[in-house]
Parts: C-alpha cells; sequence; structure tokens
C-alpha cells in the first residue's frame, strides 16, 4: 500500500489540475454573477442571455431550472476558434455521467421540454462571458476560457421562443451552470433566480447576496428569505437518461395545502417521492402554470370556489378550470383580493404563501376574467405537484446547493418592488 501512494497522488493532483484547467480558468474572481431574464409572451418561456465563442456572440437561450445542462445549436452557424470536443476518457466526461461515446468524443443527451423530445449530442467546451455583480448593480463582463455545454441539431430548437438558440439548464449536477460557474470563478455553490412578468428585465444570481432591488424600501431581499430542505429524487425525472442518473430537478416537501386558512385534503401518498420517483413536488421554469395531480387540483379549486362563493363566476378559459369576474375582485399591493394558497412545508412553521398575484390570472377579451392560475396534471403525473413560472414571478428563490437548501420569501410587492427593478447598469450587449 506504502508504494502505491505516490502513484495515487499522482492521479489525484492530475484530475485537480485537468478539471481547473477547463472550469477555472477565467478572467477574474468576481463578487458573484449575473444573468438578465426576460419572458416571451408568446411561449410564456423565460430566456436569458450569454455570450459565448471566438469572435464573441451574443446567445439566448431558454431558462430550464432543473435542465442537466447548458445546451446550444451547434449545427446552424456556429463558428469558433475556441471551440473543443471532450474526450471520452477525460475527467469532464467522467463527471457528467455520460453513457455513450463516438469518435472519443463524450455524449450526452439534451432534451427540449416543450416538444417532449431528447437525442444525442457531444459534450463541448467554449469561451463564455457573463456579467459580474456585486448584488446592488450588474458589472463588467468575466470570462471563462473553457466552459463545458452541449451541442445538440437544430431540430431540437422547435418550441423554444423566437431566436432562442438552446436552453440553459440550471440544474443540480456537476456539469449544470451553477456548479460550473461556481467552479470557474471560485463562488459558493449557490444561486438564486427573481423571475420577471411581461415587462422588464428579472436576474440570475450565482454565488451569495446581497440582492438588492430598486424599490421604496430598497430591499436586500436575503433577509427576508426563510428555508426548507431542497429533495434528491433517486430517479431521473429527464426526457432520456443513462442508468441510474438521479433527478437534477429540484424537489421540495410539501406537507400539507391550505386556501386561506382552511386545510385542503390531500392524499399524502401523492406528496411523497416514490421508489420509482413518483410523486412528490418539484419547481419548473418550463412549466407556465402550477399544474397538480387531479385529486389536489380538484380540491384546490374546490376549497377556493367556496372561498369565494359571493362572487359571480364565468366560463373557466383553458387551460385553468374555475374563473371569476375580475370587476367583482378587488385590489391590493399583492394582487387581487383572493384567499392566499399557502404550501405547508418541511421545517416548524415553514409556508410559501401565495398572493393573488401569483394565483389569479387576467384572462378573456380584455382580461375581464381573473382565473384561479393551476392546472388540472392528470391522474397519473410523474410528479403530483409541479410549481410553475407564473407561480415564482416576483418572488426570489436562492438554491444552496452546499446545504441542499430552498431559501425563499414573500412576493416582492409587499416591499413595493418587482424582479425587475434590479439595476442594470451595464448589459452583456
Amino acid at each position: 500500500m506504502a508504494s502505491s501512494a505516490p502513484w495515487l497522488f499522482f492521479l489525484c493532483s492530475l484530475l485537480l489540475f485537468s478539471l481547473s484547467s477547463f472550469s477555472s480558468a477565467a478572467t477574474s474572481r468576481p463578487h458573484a454573477l449575473l444573468l438578465p431574464v426576460t419572458k416571451d409572451a408568446a411561449t410564456l418561456e423565460y430566456l436569458t442571455r450569454v455570450r459565448q465563442r471566438t469572435p464573441s456572440v451574443d446567445v439566448s437561450l431558454v431558462v430550464d431550472l432543473g435542465g442537466r445542462f447548458l445546451w446550444v445549436d451547434c449545427d446552424s452557424g456556429f463558428v469558433s476558434s475556441t471551440r473543443r470536443h471532450i474526450p471520452c476518457d477525460s475527467p469532464q466526461c467522467a463527471m457528467s455521467n455520460s453513457g455513450m461515446c463516438g469518435d472519443n468524443v463524450c455524449g450526452l443527451l439534451p432534451g427540449n421540454p416543450f416538444i417532449e423530445t431528447s437525442t444525442g449530442g457531444s459534450l463541448e467546451s467554449d469561451v463564455l462571458s457573463v456579467l459580474s455583480t456585486d448584488g446592488y448593480t450588474s458589472g463588467p463582463l468575466v470570462t471563462a476560457s473553457s466552459f463545458l455545454f452541449t451541442c445538440a441539431p437544430t431540430f431540437l430548437l422547435r418550441g423554444l421562443a423566437r431566436g432562442a438558440k438552446g436552453m440553459a439548464g440550471l440544474g443540480r449536477n456537476k456539469v449544470g451552470v451553477p456548479s460550473l460557474l461556481s467552479s470557474a470563478f471560485h463562488l459558493p455553490r449557490k444561486f438564486a433566480i427573481c423571475l420577471p412578468s411581461y415587462a422588464g428585465t428579472g436576474a440570475i444570481f450565482f454565488g451569495d447576496g446581497p440582492y438588492k432591488f430598486l424599490g421604496t424600501y430598497n430591499p436586500d431581499v436575503a433577509q427576508y428569505l426563510a428555508y426548507t430542505p431542497l429533495f434528491v429524487n433517486p430517479v431521473s425525472t429527464a426526457g432520456a437518461s443513462f442508468g441510474n442518473e438521479k433527478s437534477a430537478e429540484y424537489f421540495i416537501g410539501v406537507r400539507a395545502i391550505r386556501v386561506g386558512e382552511k386545510a385542503v385534503p390531500v392524499d399524502a401518498k401523492l406528496l411523497a417521492i416514490g421508489k420509482d420517483g413518483v410523486g412528490g413536488t418539484k419547481i419548473s421554469t418550463v412549466t407556465p402554470y402550477t399544474t397538480l395531480h387531479t385529486s389536489i387540483y380538484k380540491a384546490v379549486v374546490g376549497a377556493f370556489a367556496s372561498a369565494l362563493a359571493g362572487v359571480p363566476q364565468v366560463p373557466p378559459l383553458a387551460p385553468f378550470g374555475l374563473c371569476f369576474e375580475a370587476a367583482k375582485l378587488g385590489s391590493t399591493r399583492v394582487g387581487p383580493a383572493v384567499p392566499a394558497v399557502n404550501l405547508v412545508l418541511q421545517g416548524e412553521g415553514v409556508n410559501w404563501t401565495m398572493w393573488g398575484a401569483n394565483t389569479m390570472v387576467a384572462a378573456g377579451a380584455g382580461g375581464k376574467a381573473l382565473c384561479l392560475g393551476f392546472v388540472d396534471g392528470g391522474t397519473k403525473p410523474t410528479t403530483s405537484i409541479v410549481i410553475g413560472g407564473y407561480q415564482l414571478e416576483d418572488n426570489l428563490l436562492q438554491f444552496d446547493l452546499r446545504r441542499s437548501r430552498l431559501g425563499f420569501g414573500s412576493s416582492l410587492l409587499f416591499y413595493q418592488t418587482t424582479c425587475s427593478n434590479f439595476n442594470f447598469t451595464s448589459r452583456l450587449f
């Protein structure tokens, strides 16, 4: 055993050097990183931008919170002198959990959840530049010289917002965007998202806070966060995966649901993640509105209708099943005056409260109807509760990968600010 120690030390050192050569070659070490986020009105998708390649070009990407990696279309106009294939026997391929190899190029399975399609793609690296930030304003661009991404064919862009060239996967794995940026710039393994509504530009932060938004109180939103554990689904929820790959999506533990102060009857078995990966609750930016197992949906809709029994209803407007006359509902700082929907989470006294701005959707001609923004997910969904993008807007969510916990606060509207009020003093382009 003693004689093998020098060789073991050499191999470990070589591995660390190889990893750092791909992920840590950066122009500087900023306090944190920043990506802008906008919402596409036609598709309800959330878009961000990075700069990639040599010469550098602006690349628009759809944000996929649970996506496993960044993928882009490499078949149409991808030109870069710094693009490099990742070999099958490399440490980078090993940490990607690849299960396929061709011509000594590491292979992965990029997917598009909007068309429910996955395909084969190659793992590669190239220059990537993003904005830096001190948490108060946006700063200058910083650059990682060898950032991992996956090349995909052009057809995988179908269903993406106009102009999008791929998807930015923020999943909790080693080749997800948060982990790679953390490694490249030596940042804490955490990130935060603040999704905008249709107007304005929200933000995704990589690294630590503060998260300072302009407004009457000009708050550092981090001080208002409550925390609940993040759970790992032992079975991949991606469209296609390798072997015993775990899910890269973000699951939380919902113990109960309340509409106002009234508990909603829910089958507890649906709230747990089974050995087959079915059940539980996840957070998604590619699902427009929160979807619920049919039995949960019916219970929530019934409780909501009962709580607003005196408000005239209008015929349901797809995809929603419960709508009211908008003129008959009052308004508050946090949206229409309706009962709050509370998710009772793991942890003592930890509730995720969704107010009217995140539960009611203007629909119909002239927005004369307000509909409960939850959707029936059917009787056999893979995940019982999928918290969708609309319910996340103007809320800051912090994903702490090291501690495996979610930090969340109430609507920023309470503090007279929104996710669109971050001070972008410098931009990517």
